[in-house]
């Protein structure tokens, strides 16, 4: 069973991200401890596929990461949000491997990071330094793991890239990782429409059966017979395990066939970034917004350009209308060949006798892969060619804005229909309060009546905005500064052994635009724990002098420019 993991891993990899390469790399793990895992590569997510591996670090922060491999930084980021502290390294090999939501860096790589940071004033940077200055042998500690940036939880987020396009590639085609023999476990059968005039079980509307089986093998409950008049798409709920870890994760590759044809193929060996929104139609987008449930198609939209897919027959769709009996296929395995297949039949029956539903009256035809333009009373819409996965038939409403509101609440189709682009949204305001114009922008409500801030610039009479999801949008304003919460530290506070303080930043609408912080009138380091909303200062003799009396000026400023000002005296 090793040889055949070995030798398929060693296929994959000749045919899939490295078959551009004379050699496969020799990786070896990023950490000492034992590889386990809380997510893996292609892992669904709204917006986004997953790009990396997440590796557990036993809950705590500061586990050693090593060099995946010989190579050298050719770039590090920190950022409040997002991967948080970074390093990027290159190898000889053709890829490049990144280490996100570190803890800290080796001293020399954190001196240079903090010099920076000062010389730029700045505590999110993004840094190129050359070849030379930090180069690190396989298996030799670069960094701590750590929880910075957007993780909710400690663990080290670790990537393989190609170097020349920086690609994301699927770390588990490489040699290393935990063991696995465990099987994909197949929970779900979709059955979608195609056509307005498709019946599944005489409905024109999506049908989903709970399947049954295990150990690879599913079925569908016998007392699930189904009948389909027209042209019908499928979809699954599934989940992988790897072994002694609880964690779901994702499928690595996904086959339909129909009568032992190959209608649609799915393999997740790499994507690139621009790429990865495409997710949003790979999976029913519909039932994870209503549900928080990912489906996967084994079909494809029109407007779908992932090039994950393969041999694919009129976009996985099979039109039933012979009057026979059709055997269908969903086989799906993991990164280490473990399979699944879930069988079972479909009697197909002749067009049906239903009379055809004309969509006229669902809204107006908006055609996938050209510009589209709305214009209503005070509101005007242009979604670009290659924002929609399929044609829309478009809807819109609008509702008396409440006294909060500046405007009318425009009802932009619904908030269940992707995009892959964002679009343009211009609303004119009923009124304008005196010197107030700039304070104004257009959010969106969300989700239990939260407020999401798209902003917006005037154009004439209407404040325009980009944004990427529909919904329901009006104008507001934000005349409300941030607040600043010093977490108790009171004027002339004594902070002698303390080795970091603490301010608590909000903004209620807008959000935080930037914020310049000063000890003794020279600008200082505070990083920003955005997840948590802390700023966080670590005292450092080079940079502050001890055993002295010191004063704090912090400004924070909001996306309306609304600005809040502390100040403080403290020891140290």
């Amino acid at each position: 069973m090793s040889f055949i993991r070995i030798l398929l891993t060693s296929l994959l990899i000749l045919n899939g991200p490295g078959d551009d390469l004379q050699e496969k790399p020799d990786f070896i793990p990023p950490v000492k401890i034992p590889m386990a895992l809380s997510a893996n590569f292609g892992e669904l997510r709204i917006d986004h596929f997953h790009a990396g591996i997440d590796i557990k670090t036993q809950g705590v922060t500061g586990k050693e990461v090593v060099a995946a491999a010989t190579g050298h930084v050719y770039r590090i980021s920190v950022t409040p949000n997002g991967f948080g502290k970074a390093l990027y390294l290159r190898h000889s090999s053709g890829y490049s491997t990144v280490y996100a939501h570190l803890d800290r860096f080796p001293a020399d790589i954190e001196e240079y990071v903090t010099k920076s940071q000062y010389e730029k004033k700045s505590f999110a940077v993004s840094l190129f330094p050359p070849a030379d200055m930090f180069r690190f042998s396989q298996g030799e500690v670069i960094a701590w793991s750590g929880n910075s940036g957007g993780s909710s939880g400690p663990h080290l987020h670790y990537e393989i890239r190609k170097s020349d396009t920086e690609e994301p590639v699927n770390p588990l085609l490489f040699n290393f990782g935990p063991a696995d023999d465990i099987r994909p476990v197949i929970e779900r059968l979709v059955i979608y429409p195609a056509d307005s005039r498709t019946q599944i079980n005489g409905r024109n509307s999506k049908l989903r059966i709970q399947v049954s089986g295990g150990n690879g093998n599913y079925v569908i409950p016998s007392e699930n017979e189904i009948r389909i008049s027209g042209p019908a798409g499928f979809g699954f709920k599934s989940y992988d395990l790897l072994n002694d870890n609880y964690n779901r994760c994702a499928v690595y590759s996904v086959e339909m066939k129909v009568d032992s044809v190959t209608r649609f193929r799915y393999r997740m060996d790499k994507f690139a970034f621009s790429e990865s929104r495409y997710i949003n139609s790979h999976v029913d987008y519909e039932a994870y917004m209503k549900e928080k449930v990912y489906y996967e198609r084994t079909f494809v939209l029109p407007g779908n350009r992932l090039p994950a897919y393969h041999d694919v027959i009129n976009r996985g769709i099979f039109n039933f209308s012979d009057s026979r009996n059709h055997k269908v296929e969903i086989i799906l395995e993991d990164a280490h060949g473990n399979r699944s297949t879930l069988r079972f039949n479909v009697i197909s029956e002749p067009p049906s006798s239903v009379e055809y539903r004309s969509r006229i009256n669902d809204g107006i035809p908006m055609v996938y892969n050209r510009s589209n333009r709305f214009r209503a009373d005070n509101i005007t819409l242009t979604i670009p060619s290659g924002a929609l996965y399929d044609t829309l038939y478009f809807r819109y409403g609008k509702e008396a804005g409440t006294p909060q509101m500046y405007s009318d609440l425009h009802l932009v189709h619904d908030i269940y229909t992707p995009l892959h682009k964002a679009y343009t949204i211009s609303i004119k305001p009923n009124s304008i309060p005196e010197g107030l114009a700039p304070k104004m922008l257009i959010v969106q409500k969300g989700e239990n009546q939260s407020l999401i801030s798209a902003g917006g610039k005037w154009t004439e009479d209407f404040l325009t905005a980009e944004v990427q999801s529909f919904g329901a949008f009006y104008i507001g304003i934000d005349t409300v500064p941030p607040a600043i919460n010093a977490n108790g530290l009171s004027d002339g506070a004594d902070l002698s052994g303390r080795k970091d303080m603490r301010v608590r930043i909000t903004d209620d609408l807008s959000g935080i635009k930037g914020y310049t912080p000063e000890i003794d009138g020279k600008w200082a380091l505070f990083e920003y724990d955005q997840k948590n909303n802390v700023l966080i200062y670590r005292f450092d003799p080079e940079y502050i002098t001890s055993n002295s009396n010191h004063t704090l000026t912090l400004k924070v400023t909001d996306n309306r420019d609304n600005e809040s000002v502390f100040r403080s005296s403290f020891y140290w």
